[in-house]
């Protein structure tokens, strides 16, 4: 790799170039020199926008030795198979999530990243959200006491309106559904603040069960990929000691209360959440109460506080998971969260998925 910042070609056009984009050329220590997407008149469109180079062949892309590294911001069902590829041909990776349809596709590609000697990060980006970082301080401290019992209740209505059309994201086999959209945040989100996950049974469900197809198509197709999924859990904290956890998803609660986690422990309660549905970053706040108290607002801790936003709430925070990502592989240790944080977070997805839809 030659000296400089890291040179990244983003591979899918939807979150990498809305997202992905702009916070790599946020970064310092990073440089993004170059395009991929399967469709030769998307691509054309974006290299226009952004006067970076493209590419529809992924395997020229690989072969370009002044490219370093790549962000795969693909839908999930293709993303394996390019990881793969990319790996072999010597490429760092930052990957979106879900990185494959389950936990063993997850753990090959581990097994490649360590042989080649390659850092790959996975874009679990909360645990870069300046208020999250905060209450993971507070349960660090032992805030909390002895934790008695966690409730995460992400009630989206993204996909409430039965209009909205026909998508890989109705298909469970491509790696749709909500376990997968907001799942895999939540899993790794709690392993991260708690502990490792012991024990989980799910109940998913399906409620719009038919959709239209895009145009120009005419008709509806079926979507048989779980737009609810409600999931009984238990976590080891980092004294060995079992929290029972209540986690409920969903992409079709209208009007739904949005994004929240609540622990109540012996020594305290903490509440984190928001009711923000158009923006999952931005609109967070923090309370803790101690035994005998009402809830008050935890004024946020400045030294966390992003450099830069967006009115995109998510470039920030992807940015500066994309910073540590760069000084991982500059410095030649693993990525925090990388592959391992994934498997983990699979493994509760797809046992969650053992249980019968309803």
């Amino acid at each position: 790799m030659s000296p400089g910042p890291l040179r990244v070609a983003i591979a899918g056009l939807g979150f990498g170039e809305k997202v992905h984009l702009p916070a790599l050329h946020d970064c310092p220590l990073t440089e993004p020199v170059a395009l991929w997407h399967p469709r030769p008149e998307r691509l054309e469109v974006a290299c226009r926008a952004s006067g970076l180079p493209g590419s529809a062949d992924f395997e020229a892309l690989l072969a370009d030795p002044a490219i370093d590294a790549l962000v795969l911001a693909t839908p999930p069902k293709p993303r394996f198979d390019l990881a793969r590829a990319a790996l072999q041909a010597g490429k760092h990776l930052l990957l979106e999530k879900p990185v494959a349809l389950d936990a063993a596709a997850i753990e090959e590609l581990q097994r490649l990243a360590l042989r080649q000697g390659l850092t790959v990060a996975v874009d679990f980006e909360y645990r870069a959200v300046p208020l999250f970082q905060q209450l993971a301080d507070l349960l660090s401290e032992g805030v909390l006491g002895e934790p008695w019992l966690v409730k995460l209740d992400w009630l989206m209505s993204s996909r409430a309106d039965a209009s909205r059309p026909w998508s890989w994201y109705s298909q469970a086999a491509a790696g749709g559904g909500v376990l997968g959209a907001l799942g895999t945040h939540a899993f790794d989100t709690l392993h991260w603040l708690i502990g490792p996950s012991q024990a989980v049974r799910g109940q998913l469900s399906t409620a719009i069960g038919e959709r239209p197809l895009p145009p120009p198509a005419s008709g509806s197709a079926a979507v048989d990929a779980e737009d609810i999924a409600l999931i009984q859990m238990e976590f080891l904290d980092r004294a060995g000691r079992s929290v029972p956890a209540q986690v409920n998803l969903a992409s079709v609660t209208r009007c739904g209360r949005g994004h929240w986690l609540e622990l109540y422990g012996s020594e305290a309660t903490l509440v984190l959440g928001s009711g923000n549905q158009a923006d999952y970053v931005h609109g967070f706040q923090l309370w803790m109460a101690r035994p005998g108290e009402s809830l008050r607002a935890v004024p946020a801790d400045p030294a966390l506080a992003f450099p830069r936003t967006w009115e995109d709430g998510r470039i920030a925070p992807v940015g500066r998971l994309i910073g540590w990502w760069a000084e991982a592989i500059a410095e030649g240790r693993p990525m925090v969260p990388g592959l391992c944080e994934a498997v983990a977070s699979q493994r509760v997805c797809d046992l969650a998925r053992l249980a019968v839809p309803v």
